[in-house]
């Protein structure tokens, strides 16, 4: 049937008047304010780098932004809890690159799909972690940790963020190539994992310089080598694990991350007020003072490059070291 050419005349109008409606809406975004879910106790570098954005988010959008944590299970109850909140921009996801990059390919059953559930908005942070003991361990280098842990019995105990953590694949990473033997006890979030270590509770951790750094100044931690592929301009004097073991590294990133779903005008903006914030002088002294973080700046395309280039990474390391967890 041939509609009149009023008709047709009406729905174009609505449809232009509808489209009109809802960029107004998008344009007018945040009405009300923001929540930043942390997949990460307090302390560590996600939630250090989600309270230092929130302010310039909040300056630059009119809207509060509000950093809430939500640890346990290697960001999964923070990632379930974004994941099923409305695709509606007033929940974000603050988490580590574990969370997207390893979980899916480690835990026998998830509660959400850190990829068909979540959408991607922007990098935020990274940086390279650091081996450190409790003070009372006798071992000054990695080659007398190596030497210590290999003669321990029982096995040294390790800390890390949970079952699947960057801070759980480093030393793992270690123990395959040092062949050696540990004890992993997971905490629920870095920050914990170091207070374990400076407690005596465990005696060795991988962590994020924001939950070392403190501890290292005052002597109640003792770093001894570095994951990254070259020394920290911060530490030049302590040796990065390649150095022992060619090829050996590990850099880590948080990003930010929505409901799928979530209007991709909302994303776009979003975007780009992150990286606008993470450009400020002020945003990378801050990070790099607290423990040599940087700003991650990426255009779209790049992030979703280092997604898919990492996931492929740790699910060879999870198949060649035959690693599973469970919730």
């Amino acid at each position: 049937m041939k509609l009149p050419q009023s008709d047709i005349a009406m729905v174009v109008s609505l449809l232009v008047l509808g489209v009109s409606v809802t960029d107004s809406a998008f344009a007018q975004y945040p009405v009300k304010p923001v929540r930043i879910i942390v997949s990460v106790a307090a302390g560590g570098a996600p939630d250090l780098a989600a309270r230092a954005i929130a302010p310039g988010l909040t300056k630059a959008l009119g809207q509060a932004f509000v950093v809430e944590n939500r640890g346990g299970a290697n960001g999964n109850i923070a990632g379930q809890t974004v994941a099923q909140a409305p695709a509606d921009g007033y929940t974000l996801l603050l988490a580590p690159d574990s969370l997207v990059v390893i979980n899916r390919n480690l835990y026998k059953k998830l509660p959400f799909d850190p990829v068909k559930d979540l959408a991607p908005v922007a990098s935020i942070i990274r940086n390279q972690f650091v081996l450190a003991v409790h003070p009372s361990l006798p071992a000054k280098t990695l080659a007398e940790f190596i030497d210590y842990a290999r003669k321990a019995k029982p096995p040294i105990a390790y800390a890390s963020a949970g079952n699947g953590s960057q801070h759980q694949f480093l030393m793992e990473m270690l123990k395959a190539r040092a062949g050696i033997e540990m004890l992993h006890v997971p905490y629920k979030g870095g920050a914990p994992a170091v207070a374990s270590v400076v407690a005596g509770d465990t005696l060795a951790a991988f962590s994020g310089g924001p939950s070392t750094a403190p501890h290292v100044k005052a002597g109640t931690l003792r770093v001894l080598a570095s994951s990254g592929t070259r020394r920290a301009v911060i530490m030049p004097e302590v040796p990065v694990v390649g150095e022992t073991f060619p090829g050996y590294e590990g850099i880590v990133w948080s990003g930010i991350w929505v409901p799928a779903g979530t209007p991709e005008a909302i994303i776009r903006r979003l975007h780009a007020e992150i990286n606008t914030v993470l450009a400020e002088t002020e945003i990378r002294d801050l990070f790099r003072k607290s423990g040599g973080s940087e700003p991650f700046i990426t255009t779209p395309t790049e992030f979703a490059d280092i997604m898919r280039r990492d996931t492929e990474k740790y699910l060879k390391i999870i198949s060649d070291l035959k690693m599973t967890a469970e919730n």
